[in-house]
């Protein structure tokens, strides 16, 4: 009995002595009015692909370069969430939700599903990745979110509400208006704006404004948009990620029986930080973005800190501090009923201090860049063929493709600025993607023209064959021999909404074949030699990217007009002829002579003259009777390598562009020119240097001169990074005044050494007059136009007056210290050699009177140059192979084709067999005086032989009804605005009877499309 006695005494003793420590924390707290208010936003920032790939990010892999686990982030959000219904979290790359939540649980995804029900978890953005603003293609930016967005529809019943362009290295026009509004964001934010924009903001309190990115659209697409004060990180002092060994993190720590007790201390500093940040900001309303780059791997301990730093900063009483979202900031900015000043132009270029401007990303990876917008074209006219045969019930050979492509507008994919090994991942990703994609393409021309080999369709649709690679003359299906009853049929499609001719160009073994066209009548053709260069270039290339040396030795171009319907194809077949050869004339010109001496080349109405050295002199035109002085010529920046900075080291890199002197790249003063000519087009060869050669070729029915570069390997044997430019130079008085296209496009005014909203500081005069081309670029005086179009995303400016330039290639030898780790140095390996990469393009060049057609040639031009003809091919021998019944073919009634300022950008079958179509007016307010006018399309016409039985007009990503968008969406206050509606045009609703769209100058419409049942079920495609 003395024994227990004792045991029950000490038992007490011991409760006495340990007391509970748990602490109850009040996360609780909601908008204070008359109190800052702190909004802490839990987010990470998660890079689909940059120094890993998007696989090694996920799964964690590949340690050693950076310890990030996305799987590890979502996973630990769920017991931190569960632990308190107040902590809220954002999230925005889809490509890893989803890779996430198709390996959860039903308990998982329903625990999950309650936190977005209650607000706990929100989707912002939505896309797939956060696209850039600089590289990508509208086109492309509008696939990826509506990829994300329709996932989130699908699963989860809502609409993202908020942009959050975090990371991107400046932000185009066509973000805030376009991937903004019209998805129905309420706001946009954003952290890189340049550095002395920012510090002009701070005193101005403008870091927060409403933006019209269009001028067409002016008031009806604004947005209210915010640049974070610094980064996207929080402030310096409260990061909370744990082991990371790189940043001081001080914890709260509350417990008062242990050291380093610092409650007030946090609270205090806390304070500070707020109040330091309302100063620069309007309203009694901050964010706080409490994450950075991957971050939330143990999400309690970034949780635990700010749910004390919330408890007892309210304790204190001198602010409010709550958790909160993007989305409850922005509805507590607009009730606080303010006006907000206004923003019309862009945030590009970008600069993060002195010396470094964010603008050799512009052109980094060419090769990537190039690829990018070839496979954008490619999905595009996949998708319209898989709907003309319908989608399969199960998969869409599409879908590798589009989440390839998706993946790919990522702002360290296509922008260039990550990892070799990543670029290479996201290569091979569109690669697979393609694959799968041309075979739905060819079982829809093999469907399409009826053809009936005895095995049927399947079988004939491995018989048309592509080529992915004829941009290096490799094209097996057409270097076949032609002769003893074979033939070679060629399907040429056209994925435009307007009838369209074109000359096609493929490497052939032989000049002695004929063209005919569907009747059987001779086509008009021409052949040019295969030269050295391009020979030389084709197989090793073909090596690297085939896996073995070409077999076949084509020796000539074979180039034939074609002319196809709108959406739709035509057929050509070419057979073997003892005929009169077409072969263009060669002749080579040596000019050396008088300074008098001159060579014409240009079978029309344009025509080239090149002066006594050989260079570019003369553009005329006889139909518009331009007649301008013009020269074209190459150079080279050479790259900054950092070793004379005092206080910042910056090199030249992958992101920024730092010249340090720029040189010509002619080896002699004379170049000569070997000119081609033939009834379709005249070419002049050049070979400018030893890694620069040129080809210009002038046609018989076009208006514009195609440049063709080949640029590569670029020496670097002398230690120094070199950045190639080509320039075309004019009389042209055009006052420092250039037009860069906005993600491919409204156009922007550009002035040198200029910004509307600062007065800047010049320290780059060229870095920090480049801008991203997508599409063209052009300068104009009081008499005439000089546009330049481009084949795939580059860098541009003007640096002189009358004068226009694009950075064509880049090879770099230093990292420029923005966390690649890496030199942009990129090299191919083939046949036991390795060499710097060399690049092949082309862009286009016109002089116009001014008013005389420019914008005309640069919209619907810039449309045929964005979706390309595509071509298949088939060969057949005597009687054996295929049999077209049906050699031309439209997706439209007969007749019927697009008005020529309106493009079809989307016609795709969804899973739930509705249509997604998209069309888009092409001018812009004032551009051209016939067609910046209302458009009208008819809806009935666009589905050949297929009825409508409904149609809902939808927001641009297609997640909502736009009726019900724009009755949700927020309208800001702007300062000094009456009405800023006054002049804006809209297409008037679609009236369900008449099915006719109105589309005002840069209105894109969107429409979900049920059609009548389709008598065949789709072709599978493995």
């Amino acid at each position: 009995m003395a024994i227990v006695t004792s045991l029950l005494f000490l038992i007490a003793i011991v409760l006495q002595t340990v007391e509970s420590k748990y602490m109850e924390y009040d996360t609780s707290a909601e908008i204070v009015p008359g109190k800052l208010n702190v909004h802490l936003v839990a987010h990470s920032h998660d890079d689909v692909g940059w120094l890993k790939t998007v696989d090694q990010y996920y799964v964690g892999t590949n340690g050693t370069i950076q310890a990030a686990c996305v799987q590890d982030i979502l996973d630990s959000l769920i017991p931190a969430l569960l632990a308190d219904k107040n902590r809220k979290f954002i999230y925005v790359e889809q490509a890893f939700f989803q890779r996430w939540w198709r390996q959860q649980s039903q308990a998982i995804q329903s625990i999950t599903k309650q936190f977005i029900s209650s607000g706990q978890l929100e989707f912002i953005n939505g896309g797939m990745c956060m696209h850039d603003e600089a590289a990508p293609h509208y086109i492309d930016m509008i696939d990826q979110t509506t990829l994300g967005h329709r996932f989130i529809k699908q699963e989860f019943d809502l609409a993202p509400r908020i942009g959050w362009q975090i990371d991107p290295f400046g932000h185009s026009a066509v973000q805030a208006y376009l991937l903004g509004a019209e998805v129905g964001f309420d706001s946009l934010f954003f952290g890189r704006i340049d550095y002395q924009d920012r510090a002009k903001r701070y005193v101005d309190k403008s870091l927060e404004v409403v933006w019209q990115g269009s001028k067409s659209l002016g008031s009806s697409a604004q947005i209210f948009a915010g640049a974070f004060p610094s980064n996207y990180e929080p402030p310096s002092g409260f990061y909370y990620e744990v082991n990371d060994g790189s940043r001081d993190i001080r914890i709260v720590q509350d417990d008062i029986d242990l050291f380093d007790y610092n409650v007030q201390k946090q609270v205090d500093d806390f304070v500070a930080a707020a109040l330091a940040q309302a100063n620069i900001t309007r309203t009694n309303h901050i964010m706080w973005t409490m994450g950075t780059d991957f971050q939330y791997q143990y999400a309690t301990t970034w949780f635990r800190n700010m749910d004390k730093l919330i408890h007892y900063v309210n304790q204190d009483g001198r602010i409010n501090a709550l958790y909160s979202t993007p989305s409850i900031y922005t509805d507590a900015k607009h009730a606080a009923n303010e006006y907000w000043p206004l923003k019309t132009d862009d945030y590009f270029p970008y600069a993060d201090r002195v010396n470094a401007y964010w603008t050799g990303y512009f052109t980094s990876r060419p090769g990537l860049k190039g690829y990018v917008r070839v496979m954008s074209a490619y999905y595009l006219a996949a998708r319209q063929l898989e709907f003309f045969i319908g989608r399969s019930k199960t998969k869409s050979a599409t879908d590798s493709l589009a989440d390839a492509l998706a993946i790919a507008q990522h702002h360290d994919a296509v922008s260039g600025t990550s990892k070799q090994h990543v670029a290479n991942d996201y290569s091979k990703r569109l690669y697979i993607g393609y694959k799968e994609a041309k075979e739905v393409v060819a079982a829809s021309f093999a469907r399409l023209t009826e053809s009936a080999p005895r095995s049927g369709y399947k079988a004939l649709a491995t018989e048309f064959q592509e080529c992915p690679l004829l941009n290096i003359s490799y094209c097996p299906a057409t270097e076949v021999n032609i002769s003893h009853g074979k033939k070679l049929t060629v399907v040429v499609y056209n994925p435009l909404g307007w009838k369209r001719e074109d000359i096609v160009k493929i490497p052939v073994i032989s000049d002695n074949v004929i063209v005919q066209d569907s009747t059987g009548k001779e086509v008009e053709s021409q052949f040019v030699p295969l030269v050295n260069t391009a020979l030389r270039l084709r197989n090793y290339y073909a090596a690297a990217y085939v896996g073995e040396s070409p077999s076949v030795t084509p020796k000539y171009w074979l180039a034939f007009k074609a002319t196809v319907p709108p959406l739709g194809f035509n057929t050509y077949t070419i057979t073997s002829s003892k005929g009169t050869s077409r072969l263009a004339k060669k002749k080579p010109y040596k000019l050396i002579g008088s300074q008098n001496e001159t060579v014409e080349v240009g079978p029309g109405a344009l025509k080239l003259v090149y002066s006594a050295d050989g260079g570019l002199s003369q553009y005329i035109n006889k139909e518009t009777l331009v007649n301008e002085t013009i020269k074209q010529s190459y150079k080279f920046y050479s790259s900054y390598d950092g070793s004379q900075d005092h206080e910042y080291f910056q090199a030249s890199g992958a992101y920024v562009f730092r010249p340090n002197g720029t040189y010509p790249v002619l080896e002699k003063k004379k170049i000569s020119l070997n000119v081609y000519r033939g009834p379709l087009y005249d070419e002049v060869h050049q070979r400018i240097n030893s890694w620069i050669y040129q080809i210009t070729r002038v046609y018989k029915d076009k208006d514009h001169a195609e440049f063709e570069f080949t640029v590569g390997p670029i020496p670097i044997d002398d230690g120094i990074g070199k950045e190639v430019a080509t320039q075309i130079s004019t009389t042209l008085k055009t006052n420092k005044i250039f037009y860069t296209d906005s993600s491919g496009r409204d156009f922007m005014k550009r002035v040198r050494d200029y910004r509307a909203d600062w007065t800047i500081k010049v320290d780059q005069p060229i870095a920090g007059n480049y801008y991203p081309i997508n599409l063209g670029i052009y300068s104009k005086d009081d008499n005439n136009e000089l546009s330049i179009l481009v084949d795939r995303s580059v860098g541009g400016s003007s640096i002189e007056d009358g004068q226009l330039e694009l950075m064509l290639h880049r090879r770099l030898l230093h990292d420029d210290s923005r966390g690649v780790a890496e030199a942009l140095n990129e090299t191919v390996c083939a046949l036991d050699e390795c060499y710097g990469l060399t690049v092949q393009g082309k862009y286009y060049a016109r002089i116009d009177p001014l008013g005389g057609g420019a914008a005309k040639w640069r919209r619907s031009y810039g449309q045929e140059l964005y979706s390309p003809l595509l071509l298949a091919f088939a060969e057949q021998d005597g009687n054996k192979g295929i049999d077209l019944q049906k050699p031309i073919f439209s997706g439209f009634e007969s007749s019927y084709s697009l008005p020529e300022n309106v493009a079809l950008i989307t016609l795709q079958e969804l899973e739930d067999e509705k249509v997604l179509l998209r069309l888009a007016h092409l001018y812009e307010v004032g551009e051209d005086k016939d067609l910046s006018v209302k458009a009208t399309v008819e809806l009935k016409n666009l589905f050949q032989g297929r009825q409508i039985s409904d149609v809902k007009e939808m927001s641009l990503s297609g997640n909502q009804e736009r009726d019900e968008m724009l009755k949700n969406r927020l309208v800001w206050k702007v300062e000094g605005s009456k009405d800023g509606n006054v002049g804006i045009s809209r297409g008037s609703p679609l009236d369900s009877e008449e099915l006719v769209v109105e589309l005002y100058p840069m209105e894109i419409r969107t429409f979900l499309v049920d059609l009548d049942h389709r008598e065949e079920p789709g072709i599978a495609v493995k």
